[in-house]
């Protein structure tokens, strides 16, 4: 709960006398108050000073931090293959919050035998970021191995190790998953982790990959009662949904065009650029409804790429004027201050007509799979990203966030074809360069 501050007293009658000005003017500056001008005739003038109009600031946007803890032990390929296909699923539900949040995403993997054993096979494969394409690249990269789950671990972590926002009114969140015993770290207890992270404000949330009959499925259940969070089991293998829709080629053509619309500032620039176009990759090789999402978390106020050069200079992060010739994109550094300006104006211009293209289309794809969905009878409350977006919801309206409410479904026509889900799995898990060929298959898969 926040403290109020009480509000400084303004002065509420005229003080006589210059030493007495004298000496209360820098207690009242401490307090905020204006200054008070002495009278040149020895008699203090109650008016205060004029000051300069100060604009009022902007309210800041509300932080949610989310660390994902995946167990890559050798069982869960499943799992790893869930996330990068719903990562984009996952970021555009919380896109939809009023007021707009500041989003920050964090991986870490546990379980796995490539892992160091000193820090209980335990891994931060991104820290929090606002870099979404990082953390795709990062779960791309992921390959499971054997190993020991040691839940415990992973959570004190993520407690330790992140960067997390200091301020209490931020949202926090851990989401941790795996299939094994959630008890079997000995040396870190997951009570005591979770004891450790509700205690700074940091919710987690537990997925069970399996049966919530199970016997292990209490443990994680106990994981999220230790800290607040939600519990959820899922069908890793087969709970992931994803239809093909007549509108996932439009939305994979504007992806690619509002990717010519960025300007690449610096040798780290350069790289983020080739890592944009490389996880647009990666979703085409799952699986159109991926890349579709993907499309429209491009288009989305949580997308953000501090090195594009258009987008530093109309948010105010970096002056044109004040950019080193040297890092600038080279079709810029022979131009003119003015004519760079015209060339950010433009790709700026651009990228936000492409942007209202991209939403539009997403919101028809949106209802198709919505009616899809019905038609097919086929319900989502198994999936990964099911799981995930509910409890994020949840707590996100908790701290005071506004979603909308969920569209109707429509009444199937009985001469409508309905989609066909396709594959879910990957063609290809490993992080790719260039643009695959579209190998999707019409058929219902993992």
């Amino acid at each position: 709960m926040k403290r109020s501050t009480p509000s400084p007293r303004s002065p509420r009658r005229a003080w006589r006398g210059r030493t007495l000005v004298a000496t209360l003017a820098p207690t009242l500056l401490a307090l905020g108050a204006p200054p008070l001008r002495a009278d040149p005739n020895g008699v203090g003038d109650e008016r205060p000073a004029t000051a300069p109009a100060v604009a009022a600031s902007k309210p800041a946007a509300p932080s949610i931090d989310l660390a994902l803890c995946l167990d890559t032990s050798g069982s869960m390929d499943g799992l790893l293959d869930a996330a990068r296909q719903k990562l984009w699923a996952i970021v555009n539900d919380l896109a939809l919050a009023e007021p707009t949040p500041r989003l920050r995403v964090a991986l870490l993997t546990f379980g796995n035998d490539g892992h160091p054993a000193e820090g209980g096979w335990v891994k931060i494969d991104a820290p929090l970021t606002e870099d979404l394409d990082l953390v795709s690249q990062q779960l791309f990269a992921l390959t499971t191995n054997g190993g020991t789950e040691l839940v415990g671990r992973v959570l004190a972590t993520a407690n330790a190790s992140l960067d997390w926002a200091p301020a209490p009114e931020a949202l926090k969140l851990v989401v941790v998953a795996g299939n094994e015993s959630a008890d079997q770290d000995q040396q870190v207890r997951f009570g005591e982790a979770c004891r450790l992270l509700i205690e700074r404000g940091i919710t987690v949330n537990a997925i069970y990959c399996g049966n919530p009959a199970d016997e292990l499925a209490p443990g994680w259940q106990e994981v999220a009662k230790r800290a607040d969070g939600h519990f959820a089991a899922i069908d890793q293998q087969n709970g992931t949904v994803v239809i093909a829709t007549p509108f996932d080629g439009e939305l994979a053509a504007l992806s690619t065009a509002i990717n010519d619309t960025y300007l690449p500032y610096g040798a780290a620039g350069i790289v983020a650029w080739g890592n944009q176009r490389a996880q647009d990759a990666n979703a085409e090789a799952c699986n159109s409804a991926t890349a579709a999402a993907r499309a429209n978390t491009k288009a989305c106020k949580l997308y953000t790429c501090d090195w594009d050069l258009v987008e530093q200079v109309k948010t105010g992060q970096l002056k044109l004027e004040e950019a080193k010739k040297e890092e600038l994109p080279e079709k810029l550094r022979e131009l003119t201050q003015e004519q760079r300006q015209q060339c950010i104006d433009a790709a700026w211009a651009k990228r936000t007509k492409l942007k209202e293209q991209i939403q539009g289309v997403s919101a028809k794809r949106d209802a198709h799979v919505t009616a899809e969905l019905a038609k097919l009878g086929m319900e989502e409350s198994s999936a990964f990203d099911r799981a995930v977006r509910d409890a994020l919801r949840a707590q996100a309206q908790a701290k005071g966030l506004r979603f909308p409410p969920a569209p109707k479904v429509p009444e199937a026509k009985p001469t409508e074809t309905p989609a066909k889900p396709i594959d879910t799995k990957p063609a290809d898990s490993k992080p790719t360069d260039s643009k695959p060929a579209d190998a999707q298959q019409e058929q219902h898969g993992t």
